[in-house]
């Protein structure tokens, strides 16, 4: 017979072990001690990974939206993306995490693609989910153009009253807003500017006041994708770089028959000129030079004016910079030398003689400034090639679409 306190240990142990036992029968939903799970509970392990496609499919997808994949309870291990008709791969880059897959270029208009993603869950096992999309097919496709060509002044660079001007060919644009949203001029230094659509088709943008001198522009047009309405959608992206060089501003005044040439601020010369006549007058305000040419034959009929009107002209004239669209110019006139300096001759250009000419020739260019006062004309109207600073800031801004 085992001695009392023997027993009293033995009894002490077979009442904890039944404790512990009804502490883990399972009846409160817990694992049961043989460690299965309890009817109608599935371990984490056991969850299987779900992958999801952003487009989620069909037709009409915009080409600019990134394709994204993600997996939950688990891990993308490859996504391939193919182009149904060339068969070519588009490029993408997985998170280093496995959740998601983003396509890294954009899309092609009217094409459909296949997707097929591999995955793995948590409990090891994998699978392949595939899915596929259609881009829209526009109607037409719009083109950025800018004015200047940036690869004409590459060189030279653009002065001080330049308009960046963004013309989409023959596109009558609906959706100004969309478009303007997608335009951006970021200028260093930092300078106010705003658009002004001067119609459907050409938007343009200038800042409060001239640029400073050597100033940096950096132009994108992030169109591709964007809905300009009546079925027609960007073209293409495109990002370019102008250059503004010295200030050169010339003030060309009726009243004393005289133009004024300031450089960087400081007045370089002054010359007599001749300006248009009562019947024809050169127009006031800011002129912005948009051409020039040694040699130019001016045609009254390249804005309207043609034989056998009276007013009607041809003619060749050397040392020519246009500063309007509808026929004005500075250029050599030997036929107005004795009237340059005293009155005001011509069919709306500002003449000079040859050496002055060719001096303002030499040192003036593309996006510098004529300031006509006192001409007896009317303003230069803001759709008159680059009448941008015709209007005052206020106006200016008013013809932004986005307000």
């Amino acid at each position: 017979m085992l001695p009392k306190k023997i027993l009293l240990s033995v009894a002490g142990i077979l009442a904890g072990a039944l404790l512990l036992s009804a502490c883990s029968s399972g009846d409160d939903g817990g694992t049961p001690a043989g460690g299965a799970p309890a009817s109608g509970s599935a371990a984490p392990s056991e969850t299987p990974v779900a992958v999801t496609f952003e487009p989620t499919g069909g037709t009409a997808v915009n080409p600019a939206t990134p394709i994204v994949v993600k997996a939950a309870n688990g891990k993308l291990l490859d996504v391939t993306v193919t182009n149904q008709a060339k068969g070519k791969t588009v490029a993408g880059k997985l998170a280093a995490d496995g959740s998601s897959w983003t396509s890294s270029e954009p899309l092609g208009y009217g094409v459909t693609y296949k997707i097929v993603a591999h995955a793995q869950g948590a409990n090891g096992k994998p699978i392949e989910q595939d899915n596929q999309i259609t881009t829209l097919s526009p109607k037409k496709q719009a083109n950025a153009n800018l004015i200047p060509a940036p690869s004409a002044v590459a060189s030279t660079g653009v002065g001080v009253g330049q308009p960046i001007v963004f013309s989409f060919g023959k596109v009558a644009v609906k959706n100004k807003a969309a478009v303007e949203k997608a335009l951006t001029v970021e200028s260093t230094p930092k300078q106010d500017g705003s658009w002004y659509w001067i119609d459907d088709s050409n938007v343009h943008y200038r800042p409060k006041e001239y640029w400073q001198a050597g100033t940096t522009l950096k132009v994108t047009a992030k169109i591709y994708g964007v809905d300009f309405g009546g079925g027609v959608f960007g073209a293409e992206d495109r990002t370019e770089t102008y250059k503004v060089h010295d200030s050169w501003i010339a003030k060309a005044d009726g009243n004393t028959e005289q133009m004024q040439i300031f450089h960087n601020g400081q007045m370089v010369k002054s010359m007599p000129i001749s300006m248009g006549k009562d019947a024809t007058p050169t127009h006031l305000g800011a002129h912005v030079i948009s051409d020039k040419q040694a040699n130019y034959t001016m045609d009254s009929c390249t804005y309207g004016v043609c034989p056998p009107d009276p007013k009607a002209y041809r003619s060749n004239e050397k040392w020519s910079e246009r500063i309007s669209n509808d026929g004005e110019f500075v250029h050599e006139n030997p036929n107005s030398v004795g009237q340059q300096g005293s009155s005001n001759v011509s069919h709306g250009c500002i003449n000079l003689n040859d050496a002055n000419a060719q001096w303002f020739f030499q040192n003036m260019g593309l996006g510098d400034v004529v300031e006509v006062t006192n001409s007896g004309g009317p303003q230069l109207p803001v759709w008159d090639l680059y009448g941008d600073w015709s209007k005052s800031w206020a106006d200016w801004q008013a013809g932004s679409a986005i307000k």
